[in-house]
């Protein structure tokens, strides 16, 4: 799995942090997301799935096959 973040589409919503914090963290000026971790563990796949899928301004795209 690989992950982007398109930070201009980031409301700053912080959906994606309260539901994989261990892959996504929001910048403290402006609560735009940082990507932590852009190829997370399999333990993390699910999670980062659910974050996309929340994530109100879909910045969060999820790749398969890395």
């Amino acid at each position: 799995m690989k992950i982007t973040v398109d930070e201009d589409k980031c409301c700053g919503a912080g959906q994606c942090v309260l539901v994989a914090p261990e892959v996504f963290d929001q910048r403290d000026d402006d609560g735009v997301v940082i990507l932590l971790t852009p190829e997370p563990d399999p333990a993390e796949h699910a999670a980062v799935r659910e974050a996309a899928a929340v994530c109100p301004a879909a910045a969060i795209a999820v790749g398969e096959g890395v």
